[in-house]
């Protein structure tokens, strides 16, 4: 999927990052609480919450902030969390998915939806987009790693799907109930992979041409910005063109 691979690069060369990475600690932070309170504080008889230690780690969460949000859990803290998804559309007719965690559902999902209708999308059912994406286990390695065939062998050997390889790198992808296990394999033959996550892959996409785009990020943008959300999913499709002029702007 043109694009993609490409998003968070431009997401982050958009500035604002001390803010941003403020709230990404917030919500790696809420999710490792909530993994540990629902199962083992320990992450390893824990896969939940092994899989939000090491997203944590990826994204440079320090030590100390990702053992503070363990032991929130034991202090009985993440109790009256839910996690809930909304689904709906973008402009341009682009599919999103928004998963939340919040103490108040009203709140969240009126936030969400005002959100939705003031940057040119609407809020539907659940399961309104759902079947436009499969659940899936997520794996990336940079491509230093070793060569396409390298890490192909390594992820067959893992019990994994598909493999995306490309000078960005290397996207592995696996059943979703085998993301542990896949991603355990990879590690012991490829060493500690950049991002290990659940995921929502898009079926089917929708092209964005560069107004569009800016569009579409003005919504992402601005559910991120709400404190309730965790993930923000879409199935935009753009070309490379599109996505250099976005980077560029």
């Amino acid at each position: 999927m043109a694009g993609h691979s490409k998003w968070a690069n431009i997401q982050h060369r958009k500035g604002r990052q001390d803010a941003a990475r403020s709230k990404l600690f917030s919500k790696l932070s809420k999710e490792i609480t909530v993994a540990a309170k629902m199962g083992d504080p320990d992450p390893d008889k824990n896969p939940r919450l092994r899989l939000a230690v090491k997203e944590a780690k990826s994204q440079s969460v320090p030590k100390d902030v990702i053992d503070r949000a363990i032991k929130k859990s034991q202090a009985n803290e993440g109790d009256d969390y839910e996690e809930i998804r909304y689904e709906g559309y973008g402009p341009g007719g682009v599919a999103v998915i928004v998963e939340a965690m919040t103490d108040n559902r009203n709140r969240t999902a009126s936030n969400v939806r005002s959100t939705f209708t003031k940057n040119g999308g609407n809020l539907g059912e659940t399961g309104s987009v759902g079947f436009m994406f499969e659940r899936k286990g997520e794996v990336t390695y940079s491509a230093d790693v070793g060569d396409a065939d390298t890490v192909m062998m390594a992820a067959i050997e893992a019990g994994a799907e598909d493999v995306e390889s490309s000078e960005d790198g290397h996207i592995i992808w696996c059943a979703d109930t085998d993301l542990n296990d896949v991603s355990n394999a990879l590690e012991a033959e490829l060493g500690e992979s950049e991002s290990t996550k659940l995921v929502w892959k898009p079926t089917t996409t929708t092209e964005m041409d560069f107004e569009g785009m800016e569009k579409l990020m003005k919504l992402i943008d601005a559910l991120e910005d709400d404190d309730d959300v965790q993930r923000v999913t879409t199935n935009f499709e753009a070309s490379d063109e599109v996505m250099s002029q976005l980077a560029a702007e």
